[in-house]
């Protein structure tokens, strides 16, 4: 006699999946991206930096960080940069634009979320800087596709909820850069802590870039050695 059929109902299918996915986040290395007086900070907790990056150029003014499954974002980072190549050469340079983007991005991790077997492991941020610092954008995405426009400042990766709380109480419009620096680096720290960072990250296991509202065109800009701190 035939067994029947094992049900799930949908409900506990998307549960499953999105459970998976949170776990699978949670346990990479976290990345804050944040404005400053000139541009946009990435620093990434990346031991394997020199070889992995978690922080890559998309386009003219455009970044992009992730944390999660390499192999997986790193396929979105790829596709990222052909979408924008194609949209800047069938119309104009500046009709590529982070928003675009993280909309093209939330309907492939959708897509992938409901259809197929497994879930993206992936959190990304994509992030704009604008002529000013009032025009800058920083967009999150999840796992789901989701998407929230982050005002300022933003960690992905591990226990985000906490360091997005810690930063958000830190993190002030028209910070230079050092001082930005200082801020990513204590609330990465965190990471280990629990509330004021003990120790922190050897600046051999960071991945720094920014992107300077200034610089003529590409924007993207990699960052080795001392970030210059104030006082």
């Amino acid at each position: 006699m035939s067994q029947p059929p094992f049900y799930v109902s949908p409900e506990q299918v998307m549960k499953d999946r999105a459970d998976f996915a949170r776990a699978g986040i949670a346990r990479g290395r976290s990345v804050v991206v944040l404005g400053y007086d000139e541009g946009i900070l990435f620093v990434a907790d990346n031991p394997s930096s020199r070889s992995l990056n978690k922080v890559s150029e998309i386009y003219d003014r455009i970044g992009f960080a992730a944390v999660g499954k390499y192999n997986e974002f790193e396929n979105l980072r790829v596709a990222g940069i052909r979408y924008a190549d194609l949209r800047g050469y069938s119309y104009d340079r500046s009709d590529v634009t982070a928003r675009a983007l993280a909309n093209a991005y939330a309907q492939t991790l959708g897509t992938v979320f409901t259809q197929d077997q497994k879930p993206y492991e992936v959190e990304i941020v994509v992030a704009e800087v604008g002529r000013t610092a009032g025009d800058d954008r920083i967009y999150r995405l999840t796992y789901d596709g989701s998407v929230s426009d982050e005002h300022g400042c933003v960690a992905i990766g591990g226990d985000s909820d906490r360091l997005n709380e810690a930063l958000l109480e830190r993190w002030e419009p028209g910070q230079s850069l050092g001082s930005a620096f200082d801020l990513a680096v204590g609330v990465l720290s965190l990471r280990a802590e629990g509330e004021v960072p003990g120790t922190s990250i050897p600046l051999d296991s960071l991945e720094i870039a920014v992107l300077e509202r200034d610089r003529p065109r590409r924007c993207f800009r990699r960052l080795t050695g001392p970030v210059g701190t104030d006082g």
